[in-house]
Parts: structure tokens; C-alpha cells; sequence
């Protein structure tokens, strides 16, 4: 396993080992005790979600101010365009964000810690994210950040408009926000 550090420091990209012969491919897209390593503690995850989406769709920019969720993404179908945000008002990084093209056939995943909001905008026709969660879902905590703040200045890969629920549309400015410690 391979981990790369991004210009937000505390956000991951993990690449696994890949092993592949004529039959296909084979990796671990999860091991604990490595994970452990990699980060120098323990997260336990306890919920996984699937999101499933078609081109242009933006879902996020989303996070929780109680119960915050780290947040470890795959791709196992499409292409997509990985985004966090770093909303911790201690670290060096507050406001600045770090995003990553993932595909399904790079095996590869992001870490994205608790304190930062995480979205993604989709490339390909259809996309399957999958992501495990180290705190269960609480949508009276969950906030939006709105995707498009110019305070944060996120370069979306250019397009169509995405395509956004009321929910996103709603999404507030950095300035305004919640944010952490």
C-alpha cells in the first residue's frame, strides 16, 4: 500500500497493491491494521454508504458539525472528481481544498478526515462511490458548503452546470459556515 500525502496534508490518497495476471486483477481495497499504520492511529468505521449517480451530478459539498465523519472514498464504477475542504479553524490549511480524479480502474482511495467537507462531481455516464464513515449519519448536524464559493475557489473540472439537489443548491458560503475548532 501506497500513501501519498495531498497539499492538505491530513487528506489521504491510498493506493493498494494491485496484483494482475491474465485472470484479471486482484487488491485489498481494505485493511485495517495498514490503514492503521498509514495514519499512526486506529479509525473505526461504522457505517458504509453507496451512492450511485449519473454524469454531472455534484453531491456536497457535505459535513457534520457534531458527530463529524472521517470519510475513506472508492470508486468501483465510472469516474469522478474527489473535493475536501478543510473547515478546521486551527489548522494551517482552514479553507483550503485538495481534489483528486478517481476511476474504478485505479483501485485507488482518499482518506478525508473528520472537520472537512467532501463532495464530488461526476464524470463518466454513471458512478458507484463507495465510502466508509467513522461516525454514524446525523442530518441534524449535517451543514453544506456551497460548491461553487469563490472565497474557496474550487477548480471543477469544466462542463455542463452540474446537476444539484434543492438540498446542495441551499449550501452556504465559508464565511457563514459552521465550522471546527
Amino acid at each position: 500500500m501506497k500513501v501519498i500525502r495531498s497539499q492538505v496534508p491530513d487528506v489521504l490518497t491510498i493506493e493498494p497493491a494491485q496484483f494482475a495476471d491474465q485472470r484479471g486483477v486482484f487488491f485489498e481495497s481494505w485493511n485495517a491494521r495498514e490503514f492503521a499504520e498509514a495514519l499512526g492511529r486506529d479509525v473505526q468505521f461504522v457505517q458504509d454508504n453507496h451512492s450511485i449517480s449519473k454524469r454531472g451530478v455534484l453531491r456536497g459539498l457535505h459535513y457534520q458539525v457534531r458527530q463529524p465523519q472521517g470519510k475513506l472514498i472508492r470508486v468501483v464504477r465510472g469516474e469522478i472528481f474527489d473535493v475536501a475542504v478543510d473547515l478546521r479553524r486551527s489548522s494551517p490549511t482552514f479553507g483550503r481544498w485538495v481534489g483528486f480524479p478517481m476511476r474504478e480502474d485505479d483501485g485507488r482511495l482518499v482518506w478525508i478526515p473528520p472537520g472537512f467537507a467532501h463532495g464530488f462531481l461526476v464524470l463518466s455516464e454513471r458512478a458507484d462511490v463507495l465510502y466508509k464513515c467513522s461516525d454514524y449519519y446525523a442530518p441534524a448536524h449535517e451543514r453544506c458548503l456551497i460548491w461553487n464559493d469563490p472565497a474557496v475557489g474550487i477548480a471543477w473540472p469544466p462542463g455542463e452546470p452540474p446537476i444539484l439537489s434543492g438540498r446542495d443548491l441551499q449550501g452556504i458560503p465559508l464565511a457563514a459556515a459552521e465550522t471546527f475548532a
